[in-house]
């Protein structure tokens, strides 16, 4: 009798997923990434926090702390020093790791200073570079303030590529895309958040997600009008917001989130996609547009403010667990 071939094994949705959106690990933890074998891999104050807490990289942090610079600085600023050492060697591991990009954060408390903030992201490239990490690859994450997008188009014109994070509004995504940004990040998890809390009595799937059409709309409009700004969605509460942006240019993605894609064998249909049909340009935003644009959106006012505030209070916890250690 002819042999019987053996059935192909089902792909999982991850792996379909990989075929149509670039994954990114959303996490600080390095053995996470290895596991998981992202392309690219983010991380903000809050990882970096978590991270930094697991006795497997204590190593990482007394590195941190040694290669401080204390005679050259105040007293004040060590503690601000070993914080971004902390974050660069984090990032330093995790390039290691993923064959793209790494994204680090600017420290949040910077997000309404274009000044501060493009000097401490000079800081994070020098640092990376002492680490042999080059600026191609990383991406400096810069919460997207009127401000923080001032600074992003600053650096980009310097060749330092730029995710601008906490995106909530369509006018922060329009806003960076006219300012020539590599990236953006649209929380979707926390857009959707804010809606279960304003409206109980709704309920909601990936069919009427808020965050899901939020991304939606940023990925039509920018494939309409020719922006080159890559939308990465991010902050996901669940898979089937995963699912119903697949073909995004990019997704970020817990390790939990992915797992659960990793174990499922049913189909992924691409729902995303650059059809090719383009529209008439915009004349860009104005200061004045943005931020009225920004005074009307209740809900992105709300999380962009609560963001920065959640990220600055996590880099403050970082600082005074490092200051008991130095």
């Amino acid at each position: 009798m002819p042999a019987v071939a053996a059935p192909t094994p089902a792909r999982s949705a991850l792996d379909q997923l990989r075929d149509m959106t670039v994954v990114v690990a959303d996490t600080g933890d390095i053995a996470a990434i290895e596991r998981l074998h992202p392309i690219d891999a983010t991380t903000n104050p809050s990882l970096i926090l978590k991270a930094a807490q697991m006795p497997e990289y204590a190593g990482l942090i007394q590195a941190a702390i040694a290669r401080a610079d204390r005679a050259a600085l105040p007293d004040a600023q060590v503690v601000t020093d070993v914080a971004d050492r902390v974050a660069v060697g984090f990032g330093a591991k995790i390039a290691g790791r993923v064959p793209g990009r790494v994204s680090v954060e600017v420290d949040a408390r910077l997000s309404f200073d274009t000044g501060a903030t493009v000097e401490k992201a000079r800081r994070i490239v020098a640092l990376f570079a002492e680490q042999g990490v080059p600026a191609e690859r990383l991406l400096i994450k810069i919460a997207a303030t009127w401000e923080g997008i001032r600074a992003a188009e600053r650096l980009e014109k310097e060749g330092i590529n730029c995710n601008l994070t906490l995106i909530f509004g369509f006018a922060q995504a329009r806003a960076c895309a006219e300012a020539g940004v590599f990236l953006i990040s649209p929380f979707v998890g926390r857009i959707l958040d804010w809606h279960r809390a304003a409206n109980p009595g709704v309920t909601y799937t990936a069919e009427n997600d808020p965050g899901v059409a939020s991304v939606t709309a940023i990925y039509r409009y920018f494939k309409a009008r020719g922006f080159g700004t890559v939308v990465m969605g991010a902050s996901f509460r669940n898979t089937g917001e995963i699912r119903a942006l697949a073909g995004c240019d990019r997704l970020t993605i817990s390790p939990a989130l992915m797992d659960e894609l990793a174990a499922d064998a049913g189909a992924l249909p691409r729902v995303l996609e650059d059809t090719g049909a383009r529209a008439a340009p915009e004349a860009p935003l104005t200061e004045a547009d943005f931020r009225w644009r920004m005074n009307a959106d209740a809900m992105a006012t709300e999380k962009l403010a609560e963001g920065i505030r959640a990220f600055a209070a996590d880099s403050a916890r970082l600082e005074s667990m490092l200051a008991d250690m130095i």
